[in-house]
């Protein structure tokens, strides 16, 4: 192939997925809104930023933030480590209160939360200590621990082991295909290609005196 048609060809392909990718996160993205100090990927935020799926959220003691996506409302509460996830939120440590008519989960490693049904639910997610504990404010919710699931019904709670030891033995470490770096290394990767496909290319000139010796 020569190298007209390769850079012909990773055009279009650029042309045709990178629009894609854009319009993807987009459609993920949501509004987080702060009361007191918060952080997304280790920045200070003001009252309101926008987040993308793979962002990490924290908040301190003293402080919360609302989460507000679409058909979902997630309360971030005080010391607390979340992932924004775009239909779910990972909890590293802290709890999350979900209130949701779309089906939004929460997670920590083996268990899982989310409404038993499609109708208005609120739930709390908690993870401490190698610990979940889901509480049913409204509605029904299914907890799912690796495999085994069961519902909690509205004014219930339920706590199970996290299974974050079992979880990491069985898989190797991961790049998160959304995650910050991912995006980040994935940006620097196609500016590399798009210098590279602009660079003037010595093949396409035509030398002054390609046969004999310039007089």
């Amino acid at each position: 192939m020569s190298q007209k048609l390769f850079r012909s060809v990773v055009s279009i392909v650029l042309t045709l997925l990178i629009p894609a990718q854009l319009v993807g996160q987009d459609s993920a993205s949501a509004m987080v809104y702060a009361n007191g100090p918060a952080w997304v990927n280790g920045t200070e935020i003001p009252k309101s930023v926008a987040v993308f799926p793979g962002d990490i959220l924290e908040t301190k003691q003293d402080s919360s933030a609302n989460i507000g996506a679409s058909g979902s409302s997630v309360m971030v509460l005080s010391d607390s480590l979340v992932k924004y996830e775009g239909p779910s939120v990972a909890v590293d440590r802290g709890s999350v209160r979900v209130s949701t008519e779309s089906g939004f989960m929460a997670h920590a490693c083996e268990v899982k939360a989310k409404p038993a049904n499609l109708t208005p639910t609120q739930y709390q997610f908690t993870h401490n200590d190698g610990h979940v504990t889901v509480l049913a404010i409204q509605g029904d919710v299914t907890v799912d621990d690796n495999g085994d699931s069961k519902t909690v019904q509205e004014g219930q709670q339920i706590t199970r082991e996290d299974g974050c030891e079992a979880a990491k033995e069985r898989r190797e470490p991961a790049l998160p295909y959304n995650s910050p770096t991912a995006r980040y290394i994935g940006a620097v990767t196609i500016g590399v290609i798009l210098i590279w496909l602009l660079w003037p290319d010595n093949d396409d000139m035509s030398p002054a005196c390609p046969q004999k010796p310039c007089q």
